[in-house]
């Protein structure tokens, strides 16, 4: 892991660097990308199974029901409760998030409504391959079903053909119908623009590899995408003299072991404290089954912050704009109303990162690579549209229409001008 001091000159120019060298390497990835997408958009499923054999070793694209009954039917029960148990949880907390419709009259009886009404079909993406996350398909498809979304799609690739059952079975009790063994920018393209197997939707959500968020900026407009950059995930984690490093060096490598592009950061004032995490994050590493992946990590993207104050870490959490922040402090209570840009903060000594993935029930599709600058998690709302109604009086155009006719003349749109004067009693 890369060590920086925030009291050395440039500290900031230098994060900078660090920090935008690993989003333009996510980003980088676009020109090869658009190649596939044109490729699937102009040659449809024949294109589609190409890469799935080339990326995959998969040459089956749609999972027939006897194949996914059969592969649930091997899950261990106990696997099952727990799914059961995150649904659970995930399903109330999501159904808060409703929204209720606005309905405003004003002083001459005009009537103005908001209403929220659900997308259509959604596609979520599962990421598969090289490992598969039933807990992914829950935190998609809980809110759009919250929401009401009519049609869910789920896209999770297996490589060589082989179906997961955990994602099956999550997908299931999602009552997910249509199920596509498909993966990478090939199957963002597929959804975006439809093939003869594949029936387009209206948004795609999910996180996924470098490819697959460039895929989605690709497809945007064309298609929906949440409004957020869901790619390689990353944490940043406050310590201080009463956390623990073996604790601390844990959440680091739980993060590191999801993708070599993940970002780990730590941030802590003890240069002691950080001996410690350093020596913990060695020794645990050897004892986790993906080490190549989280050590590639760590290597790569992976930053220790020494900082001599809490207003220097309120201010580097802020430019990072961590997708997962834990405040591993006894203080955070001070630090929580000046930290403005993380996607979900866990604070307190217990409230790992890890379980927020899981069953806590808050969602773990969050914004990555900066973009909690500007967005927000997965929730009910990006399932939902919002369509405004207005219903005018004689007397509502009558009055505001004079007003309106001004604007419009000033911003030489006359025909705007000449609509409402034809509505307008005439003196």
């Amino acid at each position: 892991m890369r060590e920086l001091d925030s009291s050395k000159k440039n500290f900031y120019k230098t994060l900078d660097i660090i920090l935008n060298k690993r989003r333009n390497k996510i980003n980088s990835n676009i020109g090869s990308v658009i190649n596939i997408i044109k490729d699937v958009k102009k040659n449809g499923d024949k294109a589609l199974l190409k890469y799935e054999k080339k990326f995959n070793k998969n040459n089956v694209l749609i999972p027939s029901n006897k194949r996914i009954s059969k592969s649930i039917n091997l899950l261990d029960k106990k696997v099952k409760k727990a799914i059961d148990l995150a649904f659970d949880r995930i399903f109330k907390f999501h159904s808060f998030q409703k929204f209720k419709n606005i309905k405003y009259t004003d002083k001459f009886k005009n009537k103005l409504e908001y209403r929220y009404s659900p997308i259509d079909s959604v596609a979520i993406y599962v990421p598969g391959s090289s490992a598969s996350y039933p807990s992914s398909v829950l935190m998609n498809a809980i809110p759009a079903m919250v929401a009401g979304v009519r049609r869910i799609v789920m896209i999770n690739p297996n490589y060589q053909g082989k179906l997961n059952p955990a994602v099956l079975y999550a997908a299931r009790k999602c009552k997910i119908k249509e199920i596509y063994s498909i993966g990478g920018p090939s199957a963002i393209a597929a959804l975006a623009y439809g093939t003869k197997k594949i029936n387009k939707v209206n948004k795609i959500v999910g996180p996924g590899n470098a490819y697959v968020a460039a895929a989605k900026k690709e497809v945007f407009g064309d298609v929906g995408i949440e409004g957020m950059t869901a790619g390689p995930s990353e944490v940043t984690v406050v310590s201080d003299k009463f956390s623990n490093p073996e604790w601390i060096a844990s959440d680091l490598i739980a993060q590191a072991e999801h993708d070599i592009n993940t970002q780990c950061i730590l941030l802590a004032k003890d240069k002691n404290f950080i001996k410690k995490v350093k020596i913990e994050i060695f020794n645990q590493l050897q004892k986790i089954s993906r080490l190549s992946t989280a050590k590639k990590s760590l290597i790569s993207n992976g930053i220790i912050i020494y900082v001599r104050s809490n207003k220097m870490i309120i201010d580097v959490i802020n430019k990072i704009a961590p997708e997962h922040l834990e405040l591993n402090v006894k203080n955070y209570k001070s630090f929580l109303p000046k930290i403005k840009n993380s996607g979900s903060i866990c604070v307190g000594k217990y409230a790992v990162m890890a379980m927020t993935d899981y069953n806590i029930g808050s969602n773990h599709i969050l914004p990555t690579n900066g973009s909690a600058k500007y967005s927000s998690g997965m929730s009910v709302n990006e399932f939902c549209k919002r369509i405004s109604y207005i219903n005018l009086s004689k007397k509502g155009i009558e009055s505001l229409g004079p007003s309106v006719i001004t604007l419009a003349n000033y911003e030489e749109l006359a025909g705007h001008a000449h609509s409402v004067k034809k509505r307008i009693r005439r003196n």
